[in-house]
This record gives structure tokens, sequence and C-alpha cells, in this order.
């Protein structure tokens, strides 16, 4: 059973999720796509809006969340995968 890269598939989501959380921001702000998205997300990651700083935070607050996660199911899978 091959195991997978923790550190690699926390990269990953952090990486993925954090584009995505921008994205959102930023549409959010420009045309208004999104805000609900947006509004929601902000009561779970401080800081984070529809503005330039708010998008900026909301990446670093992503980043971490889903890096985070993405090590926790890869060490978990490695463990249940034995």
């Amino acid at each position: 059973m091959k195991k997978l890269d923790a550190r690699a598939l926390g990269l990953t989501l952090g990486i993925v999720w954090s584009l995505s959380v921008s994205i959102m921001g930023i549409l959010a702000m420009t045309i208004n796509y999104g805000a609900s998205f947006v509004n929601v997300l902000s009561k779970l990651y401080i800081g984070y809006g529809a503005s330039i700083s708010g998008v900026m935070i909301g990446a670093i607050w992503g980043f971490f969340d889903a890096g985070i996660g993405g090590v926790i199911i890869a060490w978990l899978y490695n463990k249940l995968a034995r």
C-alpha cells in the first residue's frame, strides 16, 4: 500500500483553498458574486472580507486551515491503510 506524503497533500490543499478563497473575495468585491459565501466564511476567518486586505487575510487563513487539514487527512489515511 502506498503512503500519502502528508507535506505534499497539506501544501496542495492549502494552495488550492487559498486561491479559491481569494478568487471568491475578489469576485465579491468586484461584481458582488459570491458575497454570501464570503459573508459566511468571514465568520470563521477573522479579518476576511470583500476588500484587498480582507482577501489577503482570507488567503492566509485558508492556506493554514486547509494545509493543516491536509496533513491530518494524510496522517490518518496512512494510519488506517496499514
